[in-house]
């Protein structure tokens, strides 16, 4: 990597004009496509208004020999071609769009997620394997990622201006969007929601590399617990293994048992069914009397405080592995 060109793609090729910068991922690209499409439409209406107010300026100017006899008093024709033509197009772009808008809320089921934890004025993200970056992200080429992200003060703004995605990072809630880099570099990365005094200094950069290179970075991190193995060691230093550890027959708290929680649909008391997510779980820790399960008593006690928003990130990694390995997971590593 080239230290004194940090935001520079490290194959940007020749200085050619180029009306927009290099696309790095899939997704960016289709965003280009529908760009320059809008463009392109906009573009040829734009200059058929021209052509036709200036023949009209012409054929019909004070003094000029045109017949004016005999106006005509109706055209449902052209009405109807007029106002026909341009509904057809908006519902293709709009049909467009929103497909490429789903697609971006969808992440597949092999992507990696990636914990992202806003701040005035940094960015703080960690890996599953406990690995943590500052105002960096190191991604694997070709590899789906998926960014689960929330604020720790106010409502900041990640923007990925290589990658052609943004997405409003707000505290109390989680928000994500992922994301398949396909070209190796370094990119942008910035805060483009204003957060304070400092907010034009929240930058960080985007590193990816190749899959062997990135899987030796992750690797070559500072030795900690893996994310699943911190949550797990949290859900017992918090006494949630307690009440909620199915193998655990001293308890005298009737609890859901949270093994291969996530992903899993949850019928509540109020008759509601929802499937556990990241923002389920985060919701059940800090605010529990808000969605009770059926036949269980809501005497939970909330842990708003007491837990950082590392923290359950953490909490929701482990439960994820119990998802992934089945149930009574025990984490060493």
């Amino acid at each position: 990597m080239n230290d004194t060109a940090p935001y520079a793609a490290t194959d940007a090729g020749s200085q050619a004009f180029q009306l927009l910068a290099q696309s790095a991922s899939a997704f960016g690209n289709q965003t280009d496509r529908m760009f320059l499409a809008m463009l392109l439409l906009c573009g040829c209406v734009a200059l058929a208004l021209v052509v036709v107010i200036v023949y009209f300026s012409i054929r019909y100017r004070s003094g000029s020999k045109a017949d004016r006899s005999n106006p005509p008093d109706g055209a449902r024709g052209l009405e109807a071609i007029w106002t026909a033509t341009p509904l057809l197009l908006f519902v293709c772009i709009f049909v467009w769009a929103a497909r490429g808008y789903v697609q971006l809320y969808r992440p597949p089921d092999n992507a990696m997620t990636i914990f992202v934890v806003a701040k005035q004025w940094m960015w703080k993200l960690q890996h599953r394997n406990g690995r943590r970056e500052i105002n960096e992200l190191h991604l694997p080429l070709g590899q789906p990622v998926r960014l689960v992200m929330t604020s720790q003060d106010v409502i900041h703004s990640l923007f990925l201006p290589a990658f052609r995605i943004k997405q409003d990072v707000v505290p109390g809630r989680y928000t994500s969007i992922w994301v398949t880099p396909d070209r190796t570099g370094d990119f942008r990365l910035m805060c483009s929601e204003f957060c304070g005094s400092d907010h034009a200094g929240m930058l960080g950069r985007v590193i990816v590399m190749k899959p062997a290179e990135f899987t030796r970075w992750l690797d070559a991190g500072a030795q900690e617990p893996g994310l699943a193995a911190q949550g797990f060691a949290l859900f017992r230093q918090h006494g949630c293994s307690g009440c909620h550890d199915s193998s655990n027959g001293s308890s005298t708290v009737r609890a859901p048992d949270l093994n291969g929680l996530l992903g899993r649909s949850v019928h509540l008391q109020d008759g509601r069914t929802v499937i556990a997510d990241d923002v389920y779980v985060r919701d059940s820790i800090l605010l529990p009397s808000k969605d009770v399960v059926a036949g269980y008593a809501p005497v939970m006690p909330s842990f708003a405080g007491q837990l950082s928003e590392d923290d359950i990130f953490a909490l929701i990694a482990y439960l994820r592995s119990t998802t992934e390995r089945g149930s009574d997971v025990q984490l060493s590593q």
